[in-house]
C-alpha cells in the first residue's frame, strides 16, 4: 500500500475520514468550505498549504498525519520493448529506401528519411538510431515514426566537414545503412547555451537576450488566430515563447482543439499510437517562431488538463518525452521546460521529474536548454540537469527584487517566466497594471535577470493573449521593447548588477555603461561617481513615456544629476574613453 504525502490531492484527501480531520486542523476555511476556493481542491495539498501560508510546524505536522493514511497503490502498465522480430530473415538488411541531402549547413537541421514498413505499431515495435561520425567522435541520434512507412532522424550538426553514419534499428530494413554527407560553414546562429554563468548565447557566439512572452496554447487554437499571433510576433520585442505541446484547459481556454497528440478520445486515448499530424503541425509552428528569431520554450507537462494527459501513467510519458524529443530536438530555437507549475501536478512525484530530465537529456543530441517552472514550490535548481532557472513569483509584492539573490543560490541564469500578467481579470495573477509589469522587468533586468511578459486582458470572444495569442492590446510589450534597446547598447550586450547605492537598483557595465534606475521613488536629483580621470554622458531616462534626455556637457568626479520628481526615471551614464 502506499500513503498519503505533501504531493496528494486535495479531493483525495477528503474521500477519507482521518484526512478530512487533518484538513480541518490544518487548514480549517478550506476544510469547511472547498468549493469557495475555485479548483483549488484539485491541487496537491503542499501546494495549498503554500498558497495559505500554513506556518512550518503545522505543515510537519498535516505531513506526519497525511503519512498514516493508506491510499490504493498506483497500478503502473510495463513498458513497451522493441519487437526484435518485426521483420523476418525474408527481409533484406538495410533494403529501406534512405533519402538524405548530399549535404547540409552547421547549425540547421539536417533530415534523413527511410522509407520502411508500416505494419503492427512502427511506434513501438520498431526501434531506430542513427550514429554520426566526425574526427573520430560519434553522436548518437533517436529516430521516430512519421506515419505511412515513414522514418524520419533529424540532426543538427554544430561542425563543418565530411561526416559519416550508419543506422541500428530493430527493423531490418531500416538496419545498416551507411554513408557519408557534407556539412557545409553558414552564418546560422544555432542553439542557444548559457554564457558566463549568468547569462545566453547562441552557439555562433553572438549575445542571446530572452525577452519572453506566454502563448500556452496559440497552436491548439485555429490557422486564422495563429496566423495573427504570427503576425503580432514579428513585429514585437519577444525573443522566447513559452507554449504547451499537450492543450490546455482553463478559464478563457475552453475550446475542443483540432488535433491531439495521440490516436483515440478523452479518456480512451491509446498511447501507443502518436499522430503525426499533430506533431507536424506542432514542429511547423516551432519553424515559424525560428523565421522570426523567436526561441521556442516547449512545455512538456502542465496540470490544466480535461483530457487526461497528465495522468498517462509512467511507461506512456516516457514513450511520449522520447518521441517529442527525438522529433524537436534538432530544430535550432527549442528549450525544454519540464512542466508549468510542476507542483500542482498531482500524478507525479520528484523521482518522476528527475526520470522525466534523464530521458530529455539522454535523448537530445543537441543539448537544448532545459529547466522546469514552479506554482508555489521552487524547484532545486542546483540538480545538474537544469541549466536554467525558469521561475515564478512566490511573494505577491516581491518578485524581481529576488534576482540578485537566485543567481547567487544557483550559479545559474535567472528567468522570471512569470512575473503576474498585464490584465483586467479578478484574479491577482492576471490583474497586474502596465507601470508595475514594467517596473518589474527593470527590476529584474538590472539585477542581472530575465523575464516573460503575459497579458491577460478580458476579451468577449475569450482570445486572451496569455493563453491563445492573436494582438497584443496592452501597454507593457513597447516599453519592454524599448528597455531592451537600452541593454542592448552596453558594451557587452548584457546587465550585471552593479553595487547598491540606493534600495533601486542599478546594472550594467561597471565604469562604463550604468543604468540608475529609480523605481517608484520619486528623487528630485541622485548622486553618481565617475571614474577618476574620465568624463560622462548623462541621460535622464523616463521608462514610461519612453523618452531620453542627454543633458549638455560633460560630467566628471562626484555628479549631481538633477531629476523630474515623478516615479519610473532612470539615469544612463556613458563614461567616455578619453582622459580628461
Amino acid at each position: 500500500m502506499a500513503y498519503m504525502s505533501e504531493f496528494t490531492q486535495a479531493r483525495l484527501i477528503f474521500d477519507y475520514e482521518a484526512g478530512r480531520a487533518a484538513l480541518s486542523e490544518a487548514l480549517p476555511d478550506f476544510a469547511s468550505h472547498p468549493e469557495n476556493y475555485g479548483g483549488a481542491i484539485d491541487l496537491p495539498i503542499g501546494a495549498l498549504a503554500t498558497v495559505f501560508r500554513v506556518k512550518e510546524a503545522a505543515q510537519e505536522k498535516l505531513w506526519l498525519k497525511l503519512s498514516t493514511i493508506e491510499v490504493p497503490d498506483r497500478v503502473e502498465l510495463p513498458p513497451i520493448e522493441p519487437n526484435p522480430g518485426y521483420e523476418g530473415p525474408d527481409v533484406a538488411i538495410a533494403s529501406a529506401r534512405i533519402i538524405l541531402p548530399a549535404s547540409g549547413r552547421v547549425n540547421e537541421t539536417v533530415e534523413m528519411v527511410l522509407e520502411g514498413p508500416s505494419h503492427g505499431n512502427p511506434f513501438t515495435d520498431v526501434e531506430l538510431h542513427a550514429y554520426f561520425s566526425l574526427n573520430g567522435e560519434e553522436i548518437r541520434v533517436g529516430g521516430f515514426y512519421d506515419g505511412n512507412g515513414r522514418y524520419v532522424v533529424r540532426f543538427l550538426p554544430d561542425t563543418a566537414g565530411a561526416w559519416q553514419f550508419r543506422t541500428e534499428s530493430t527493423a531490418r530494413s531500416l538496419d545498416g545503412h551507411t554513408g557519408t554527407f557534407s556539412v557545409e560553414p553558414s552564418h546560422a546562429r544555432g542553439a542557444v547555451r548559457v554564457a558566463d554563468t549568468y547569462h545566453f548565447s547562441y552557439a555562433n557566439g553572438e549575445v542571446f537576450r530572452p525577452v519572453g512572452t506566454t502563448l500556452y496554447a496559440w497552436t491548439h487554437q485555429g490557422p486564422e488566430l495563429q496566423k495573427k499571433t504570427l503576425a503580432t510576433l514579428s513585429t514585437s520585442p519577444f525573443t522566447k515563447v513559452r507554449m504547451c505541446v499537450f492543450p490546455k484547459a482553463f478559464i478563457f481556454n475552453d475550446n475542443e482543439p483540432d488535433l491531439y497528440p495521440f490516436e483515440g478520445e478523452s479518456g480512451n486515448w491509446d498511447t501507443t499510437r502518436f499522430d503525426p499530424a499533430f506533431f507536424q503541425h506542432f514542429e511547423n509552428r516551432i519553424r515559424d517562431l525560428g523565421k522570426l528569431g523567436i526561441e521556442a520554450d516547449v512545455i512538456l507537462f502542465h496540470p490544466y488538463d480535461r483530457w487526461g494527459f497528465q495522468d498517462l501513467g509512467a511507461a506512456a510519458d516516457d514513450r511520449y518525452l522520447r518521441y517529442v524529443v527525438r522529433r524537436l530536438a534538432a530544430l535550432p530555437n527549442v528549450w525544454w521546460s519540464l512542466a508549468n507549475e510542476y507542483d500542482f501536478m498531482t500524478t507525479k512525484m520528484p523521482e518522476d521529474w528527475e526520470r522525466y530530465a534523464k530521458i530529455v537529456t539522454e535523448e537530445d543530441h543537441a543539448r537544448h536548454l532545459i529547466s522546469i517552472h514552479n506554482g508555489t514550490r521552487i524547484y532545486d535548481y542546483s540538480a545538474s540537469w537544469a541549466t536554467h532557472c525558469s521561475l515564478q513569483k512566490v511573494d505577491y509584492y516581491k518578485t524581481a527584487e529576488l534576482v540578485e539573490d537566485l543567481r547567487e543560490k544557483w550559479g545559474k541564469p535567472v528567468i522570471l517566466d512569470e512575473i503576474g500578467y498585464e490584465g483586467d481579470l479578478e484574479y491577482e495573477w492576471g490583474s497586474i497594471s502596465a507601470e508595475e509589469v514594467v517596473r518589474r522587468v527593470w527590476e529584474t533586468t538590472l539585477r542581472g535577470g530575465y523575464h516573460t511578459h503575459g497579458e491577460t486582458y478580458y476579451h468577449p470572444e475569450d482570445q486572451l493573449w496569455w493563453a491563445k495569442g492573436g494582438e497584443l492590446v496592452g501597454k507593457s510589450a513597447d516599453r519592454i521593447a524599448f528597455l531592451d534597446k537600452l541593454v542592448a547598447e552596453s558594451p557587452t550586450g548584457r546587465l550585471e548588477p552593479l553595487p547598491l547605492t540606493n534600495p533601486t537598483p542599478s546594472g550594467g557595465v561597471a565604469g562604463e555603461y550604468e543604468i540608475h534606475y529609480n523605481g517608484f521613488s520619486q528623487y528630485r536629483y541622485i548622486t553618481l561617481g565617475i571614474p577618476e580621470g574620465r568624463k560622462a554622458v548623462i541621460d535622464v531616462i523616463d521608462t514610461w513615456a519612453m523618452t531620453i534626455e542627454t543633458l549638455p556637457g560633460n560630467y566628471s568626479g562626484r555628479a549631481r544629476v538633477e531629476l523630474p520628481v515623478r516615479p519610473y526615471m532612470a539615469v544612463r551614464v556613458r563614461v567616455q574613453q578619453e582622459s580628461l
